[in-house]
């Protein structure tokens, strides 16, 4: 169902500039200069109970991950050309072996574990590596299982997963910062069969995910959309939204957040024939993976709740993300919004940038950061 809302422009620009600047993570005890590939964990702030470590270092780019069998931790990345595996052989949960599975791909960004098999999204292909914990250090071969998906660079990093109805669900973000596309394909989510048949248009009008997952309940899809640029510091806001059917459509690009026209598309459309956000997420603040907790470790207020990495902006005069929220979520709908994991972001000073979330079988959390080059690991204990 469509939610309708009728918000003036001029309050959604005060409320947001009053969260911009109101969320802005603080400095307690920084040094003087942030250096470069250094990590500051003494820095992140969390809840009382909370604790951060390391799980590996000196991992360049560190993008989406993938949980595999007993632990295993595959990782993709954007700038690079490799997929990695992450062992802990000997359960101290810092990763002690580290596999390139394969290099020489076009910004791998996406990985997925399925039955056995890997798959890893290029920008306009899908590789499956059949049984790959037989093969993972005998540089394993892979098949094509579809390649037919734009090659567009822009936005063409994907993130990939499984979801509980078996397909695998591979976004399109739009070839650009504003535009209408003449290909459908663009700006949506797509899903097809494990052997690559039967790719269909799930969703549209998302100008780019790069982080989704299924309600642990209902099975709904929740996924992550960047706001475009060039409308100003506080608009539009970046998004989470909840598909509960096929063939929605989320807006782009003729509306933004819950009824924001587009000052050059929006014209003569109406934002209430759009499926507004779940939940409106910061202006810029290049939200990413998320999950919903199911583990045990994290105080049960956790359970069925969504993290979302917050990658941080790039184009704000100042900085905003850079940050893990929570979203509060009850009876199936989003409540509210607030920091979890807070302290990568120093004044206007950055040492490390939040890119994607796993839940680990003990219940503990990865995050992984493509700035710091970095995965760490997030425990609870009272």
């Amino acid at each position: 169902m469509t939610k309708t809302f009728a918000t003036p422009f001029l309050l959604i620009a005060v409320l947001f500039s009053s969260f911009a600047f109101g969320q802005q993570e603080r400095t307690v005890n920084a040094p003087e200069d942030i250096q470069d590939g250094k990590l500051y964990l003494d820095l992140i702030e969390m809840p009382d109970g909370f604790h951060i470590d390391t799980y590996a270092t000196g991992l360049d780019d560190a993008r989406s991950m993938a949980r595999g069998p007993k632990g295993n931790i595959f990782v993709g990345n954007r700038t690079e050309d490799k997929v990695y595996l992450l062992r802990d052989t000997d359960g101290d949960f810092k990763a002690d072996e580290r596999h390139v599975i394969a290099e020489g791909l076009k910004m791998p960004n996406g990985v997925a574990y399925h039955q056995g098999d890997l798959y890893v999204a290029e920008v306009n292909r899908i590789l499956k590596f059949p049984n790959i914990m037989d093969h993972y250090d005998e540089q394993p071969s892979y098949s094509v299982i579809y390649g037919d998906y734009p090659t567009d660079r822009h936005h063409g990093w994907k993130y990939i997963a499984f979801g509980p109805d078996g397909k695998l669900y591979v976004p399109v973000g739009a070839p650009c910062n504003i535009c209408d596309p003449e290909q459908d394909i663009y700006a949506t989510i797509t899903r097809m069969d494990p052997d690559g048949s039967n790719m269909e248009i799930y969703a549209e009008g998302i100008r780019n995910t790069v982080g989704f997952t299924w309600h642990p309940e209902s099975g709904n899809l929740w996924f992550t959309d960047n706001g475009r640029d060039m409308m100003g510091d506080n608009m539009p806001p970046d998004e989470l939204n909840k598909a509960t059917d096929a063939g929605m459509h989320f807006g782009y690009p003729y509306c933004h957040g819950e009824d924001i026209s587009d000052p050059r598309y929006g014209e003569g459309k109406s934002c209430s024939d759009y499926t507004a956000p779940e939940q409106e997420l910061g202006p810029h603040v290049a939200a990413l993976g998320m999950i919903f907790y199911t583990g045990h470790m994290l105080p049960e207020s956790y359970r069925n709740q969504v993290l979302i990495a917050e990658h941080g902006s790039w184009n704000r005069s100042e900085k905003i993300g850079y940050r893990i929220m929570k979203v509060g979520v009850e009876n199936g709908s989003a409540q509210s919004y607030e920091p979890f994991a807070t302290g990568w972001l120093q004044g206007e000073q950055v040492w490390g940038r939040p890119v994607d979330i796993v839940q680990l079988r003990d219940g503990s959390l990865l995050v992984s950061d493509d700035y710091g080059n970095a995965i760490y690991r997030i425990t609870y204990r009272e």
